[in-house]
This record gives C-alpha cells, structure tokens and sequence, in this order.
C-alpha cells in the first residue's frame, strides 16, 4: 500500500499499537479513533455505546482497522460482563461500518477484528476457514460480530473479518498474563493440558493485517493463527524453555472454573485453528513456531 490515511480502532491495545507503530514507521497516516473529544490531530472522537462516530474525521481515509473491543481474559465473566464483552463488539462495529457506509467517498477496506472463537470448541479437528460457527458464548458473539460489519460491505467496501488466536506477546492479553507466572516459577499446565491452542507471534499477527490491508482479493474470513497450533502441554514446556524456569504447577480444571467462572470453559476449550487463506494468498510467517514466537516477543 502506498503512503496511505489509515483509522485504528482499539489503537491503545496489544495489537493496535503494535499495528500503529508499524504503520507510521512506514510513512502511512495513521487516525486514532479514541472515546473523548479529539485532542490531537491524529484523533477521531468516537462511542460504540452511543454508537457514535464522527464520520468527519474518517474522510479520506483509505483503509480501517477496527479492532476495539471489551477484553475477553481481563475479568471474571459474570452475566453483566458477558453483555459488555457482547456489545462492545457488536455496537462498536455496527458504528463503525455505518460511518464508513455514510461517506461519499468510503474507504477501500475495513479489517474488522474477529477470533478463532467463531470456530468453538474444534477439539483435536483441524480446521480452517471453511469451518462453520460452532456453538456457545464467544461463537454467538462473533458470528453477531461480523454481521455489524453489513453497513460497510453494501456500501462496497472490502470487508475482511480478522480472526485472531492467541497473540504471543508481552504487553498485554492472554500472554502478557504467563509470562510473569512463568518468569516466577508459577506456570504450568491448565487442565489436563491436551487442548490445543492455536497461537500467533504479534510481529506476524500484525505483519499479517498489513498484509489484507494490501491484498486486494482477501475479503470474507481470515483466520490470523501460525500454521502450527500446539497443546497446552506443549506450550507449557516452551515456556519453560525459553524462560529457563521449572513448569511442575498445574491448574485443575475445577480450581479455574472457580477463580475464572464460564470463561474457564474457554480457557479448557481445544481450538486447533489453521490459516488457510492467508498461506493461499502468499503470506510468509517470520516466527511460525511456539519457541520462536515466545523468543520474539521477548526481544
């Protein structure tokens, strides 16, 4: 993509400010869009509560990144928080893809944030794209989540649907919580550690959003995985590796579904997830093992 006008959503996260930085390091005009009046000029004020956008500061932007959202791992999941984790996603992108429909000139392409929780529970299965919703909480919420993207794909605009897994990093999401267990001495296997869990080095997760940002026939799902999903078993023992740490602790199943409630059931899911259209379409891992990911959010 040639020096470019992007808009990020969720551009304090993990993911969105890797993304970010990445982009403006190339010369690309990056707009955040943030949940108080705009205070810079690289601010757009937007509410997915109020399902609120101001679609002025959208114009002339090429492409958006909405990847804002309610952390999945980040509380307990009592009733209320599973609506906010719902809503969040659902309004917020409902917004968004309505603000891009209202413009006269929309952007080419809106990567919408989406997760390899639409698959549910896979078990040892192996699936890609193709695979239908499964069943449950996280699947209901985001085969509703990338329906809120409708406004956007009528209007023309390229849609894609960013299924993310586990992003191997340290300054935030499900990663950022092990790796100090683990630096500790305190990590060890969840459950009886045979799910898989199919994972993605950041460098390469955000590698891979600059990639169907440039890639003009990838619309519809994208699974944003590494090619090679391992156990928790398995995950465990890199850990252990790299850090140079002992992984004797496990967590029984019972114990985290008393400290995490029903996302415990998620935390025990087994989703063996591979990405099949972004390899079709010419993408190259840099860190497509467990090791090497887990040394590359390290450095």
């Amino acid at each position: 993509m040639l020096h470019s006008r992007i808009a990020v959503s969720g551009a304090s996260g993990l993911i969105g400010a890797a993304l970010v930085r990445s982009l403006r390091a190339d010369g690309h005009e990056v707009v955040r869009l943030v949940r108080h009046p705009a205070r810079a000029g690289d601010e757009v004020e937007w509410s997915p509560e109020r399902r609120y956008v101001d679609v002025a500061g959208l114009v002339g932007c090429d492409a958006v990144v909405h990847l804002a959202g309610a952390g999945v791992g980040d509380h307990r999941w009592t009733p209320a928080y599973k609506q906010e984790i719902r809503e969040s996603r659902v309004h917020g992108t409902t917004a968004v893809a309505e603000a891009l429909a209202s413009l006269d000139v929309p952007p080419k392409v809106l990567v919408s944030g989406s997760a390899i929780g639409y698959y549910g529970d896979t078990g040892d299965r192996a699936v890609d794209e193709s695979a239908p919703a499964g069943t449950g909480f996280l699947p209901s919420v985001c085969v509703e989540w990338e329906a809120a993207t409708a406004a956007a794909q009528e209007a023309g605009v390229r849609t894609v649907h960013a299924r993310t897994g586990l992003v191997v990093g340290r300054a935030g999401g499900a990663w950022g919580r092990l790796f100090p267990l683990f630096r500790a001495g305190l990590g060890g296997r969840l459950g009886d550690g045979r799910q898989y869990w199919s994972f993605i080095a950041l460098h390469d997760e955000v590698a891979a959003l600059r990639h169907i940002l440039d890639t003009e026939s990838l619309s519809g799902p994208v699974n944003l995985t590494g090619p090679d999903p391992v156990t928790n078993a398995e995950v465990t023992a890199a850990m252990g590796r790299v850090l140079r740490r002992p992984t004797l602790l496990t967590a029984p199943a019972p114990a985290l579904r008393l400290v995490l409630g029903d996302f415990a059931e998620e935390v025990l899911a087994s989703q063996r997830v591979l990405p099949g259209r972004l390899l079709d379409s010419g993408f190259a891992f840099a860190f497509p093992g467990i090791d090497a990911a887990i040394r590359a959010a390290l450095r």
